[in-house]
């Protein structure tokens, strides 16, 4: 064997190099963008003044899009690119009437398998939303709502469901961030989470199935009336 192929075979090997997930940065970036309101409804998605003002190339911009239109939150137009989509009734409608489902039977399976104490747990996550109702962002305070409900879908222990729950939260989240504000009082609107927590720890299925359905049936109907055209 050569010195330099004795060399070689004696080299040790390299681990790849770990690098950034630049897309990720982009999607999370223009994801908070959407969400808060910044990119409105049917605004289209400039990709090259995006890339300049972040400081990357078209690429990482446009897969981003493409991750975000899978989320539901973009929708591609043949020959003018990426736009934020638009909120119909009938697709807040089609969205709740999943979510109410997946949520009715997380809340029945959590009272029945989860600890006391992450069901005692939800009535602090209420009383956190209401003391920092009026003081929060809108985008801060969807997250917090979102995380309650989300909470009892982890708690019901059925992955599968939690999975699904978790597949619509982008797209709920969206739905909640465009509506939100048009509420008056902040602080009654985090109250109506209490119901729901109270008759978990109480392990009530019926009393609490029942104070969540009001409670999505009521968010439903709301976001209907905003998004009417």
């Amino acid at each position: 064997m050569s010195t330099s192929r004795a060399e070689a075979a004696a080299a040790p090997s390299f681990s790849s190099i770990q690098v950034p997930d630049l897309v990720g940065v982009v999607e999370a970036q223009l994801q908070q963008a959407i969400l808060s309101g910044r990119i409105a409804p049917g605004e289209r998605i400039v990709e090259a003044e995006l890339a300049r003002q972040m400081g990357v190339s078209r690429a990482p911009v446009r897969e981003a899009a493409r991750r975000l239109e899978s989320l539901g939150l973009l929708v591609s137009r043949p020959r003018h690119g990426f736009a934020v989509r638009t909120v119909s009734p009938k697709q807040v409608n089609d969205l709740y009437e999943v979510r109410i489902q997946l949520e009715l039977l997380g809340a029945a399976l959590a009272c029945r398998h989860a600890s006391d104490a992450d069901l005692a747990a939800l009535d602090a996550r209420v009383d956190d939303m209401v003391a920092r109702a009026e003081t929060l962002a809108t985008a801060e305070r969807v997250a917090l709502d979102l995380d309650f409900h989300f909470a009892i879908s982890a708690l019901s222990g059925n992955d599968y469901l939690h999975r699904l729950f978790d597949n619509l939260r982008t797209e709920v989240r969206m739905f909640l961030a465009l509506s939100e504000d048009s509420y008056g009082d902040l602080k009654t609107l985090a109250e109506t989470h209490r119901p729901i927590a109270q008759a978990m720890a109480r392990r009530d299925v019926d009393a609490a199935q029942r104070a969540l359905r009001f409670h999505l049936e009521d968010a439903k109907a709301h976001a209907c009336s905003l998004f009417r055209t």
